[in-house]
């Protein structure tokens, strides 16, 4: 695994995307500390469908507009 500075890794960046897609991990570092990764996705790797995301999502009570109101409406009494 190859640490490398912000600056260098600015100027050298196609050349460790070559090294990352050989399969090699990459660190990048700010003042010494460790800020970034770059590693290579898997061939596998796939995002999941927004409307699947969507789907999985179970809403319940009330709207968020009606929460507001209800709030603004027992604050003012």
């Amino acid at each position: 695994m190859l640490e490398i500075n912000v600056k260098e890794a600015r100027s050298k960046l196609s050349a460790l995307l070559t090294r990352v897609v050989k399969g090699e991990k990459i660190i990048i570092t700010r003042h010494g500390k460790k800020i970034a990764g770059i590693v290579p996705l898997s061939s596998e790797t796939k995002l999941p469908s927004l409307k699947t995301f969507r789907d999985s999502i179970e809403g319940g009570g009330e709207t968020l507009s009606r929460a507001v109101i209800g709030g603004r409406n027992d604050e003012r009494y």
